[in-house]
């Protein structure tokens, strides 16, 4: 593999610099009126004309269009072509590539067998640039066999229905409709439908063992009761069914300053009443998760609303009332 880079990151005079312009233009769109293509390169359709025919000794295939105006078209190549990267590009993959321990996706070899080869090619310019970017990203626990993620994210493209086991050898293996896969604080989800259950399910994709093959029949998709796929997830890891919200959400006056509680809200929001309190709007998952939220400043507090917060914290108050008294001795 060849890997040609420009020196300069914006579309310059340079023929290297403007042949890697032309590219970044053709993998736009797919079509490019010619005429269109020297505009924006600033330069003339004969020199638009005599840069194609470079990129396509690279081993680029580019179509041309008949017409009043001719123009050209990037067709898919079935060889890797040399590639072309300005400066900025090749630190975003190294930058990519050095964090990849935090996606969750078990390729932290690769990557670094990878980040290898891509800086060998380098001029010794970027490769001080990026050997100047160093930092440690945080591992997760869960990772995600990428042949997993693969065949999974190729199941959710084509629409095939996926049985695959689940949770371990002695749970029955599951049969589902493939919706969406989805990243969410370095752990991967796989939103879809359950046949067995007739149900919207999440699953964890650290938690699944390779699909079975060949994969089930296509099948139509169905709506998802959210806007999209990450609403979905948001709502659900919130005990919502639909929606990205909490489903108990209450009002609190806590006797604290603002500022000692806003850097620790989360989601929620805080007005100051005074210099030494606030009211505070949080949600959580229940309304004893909700108090609980509120307990940890530390601070005494009185609730506003709903009923049922208040219900909730007198309810817990004679719980804790109830742990810290004696016993009852029976003679």
């Amino acid at each position: 593999m060849t890997v040609l880079y420009s020196e300069h990151t914006g579309f310059m005079i340079g023929s290297t610099s403007r042949m890697l312009a032309l590219l970044s233009l053709l993998q736009t769109r797919r079509d490019w009126p010619g005429q269109v293509l020297a505009e924006r390169l600033e330069v003339s359709p004969r020199t638009v004309r005599r840069d194609v025919d470079r990129l396509r000794e690279l081993g680029y295939r580019i179509g041309s269009m008949k017409g009043p105006d001719g123009g050209y078209r990037l067709e898919a190549g079935s060889e890797l072509p040399p590639l072309l990267f300005d400066d900025e590009q090749a630190v975003a993959i190294a930058v990519a590539l050095q964090s990849v321990p935090s996606t969750g996706v078990d390729i932290d070899e690769a990557a670094a067998r990878a980040l290898a080869t891509v800086r060998q090619v380098m001029p010794s310019r970027l490769r001080h640039r990026i050997d100047g970017i160093r930092f440690t990203g945080t591992e997760t626990s869960s990772r995600v066999d990428p042949s997993v993620l693969e065949s999974v994210s190729v199941a959710v493209r084509d629409r095939h229905t996926l049985r695959f086991d689940y949770g371990g050898s002695s749970a029955p293996p599951r049969s589902v409709q493939p919706h969406a896969v989805v990243a969410r604080h370095s752990r991967w989800y796989l939103i879809a439908w359950d046949l067995d259950r007739h149900d919207w399910r999440v699953f964890r994709m650290d938690r699944m063992a390779a699909p079975r093959t060949p994969t089930g029949p296509a099948f139509t998709p169905r709506t998802l009761p959210a806007a999209d796929a990450r609403s979905f997830l948001a709502a659900r890891s919130r005990g919502s069914q639909s929606e990205d919200s909490w489903p108990c959400v209450g009002e609190v006056v806590i006797e604290l300053p603002a500022r000692d509680i806003t850097p620790w809200i989360g989601d929620g929001e805080v007005e100051e009443l005074t210099e030494r309190s606030c009211r505070v709007t949080i949600g959580s998952w229940s309304w004893a998760g909700l108090l609980a939220s509120v307990v940890r400043y530390d601070a005494p507090f009185s609730v506003v609303g709903p009923d049922a917060l208040a219900e909730a914290a007198a309810k817990l108050a004679g719980r804790v009332q109830a742990s810290v008294s004696p016993p009852s001795l029976e003679d």
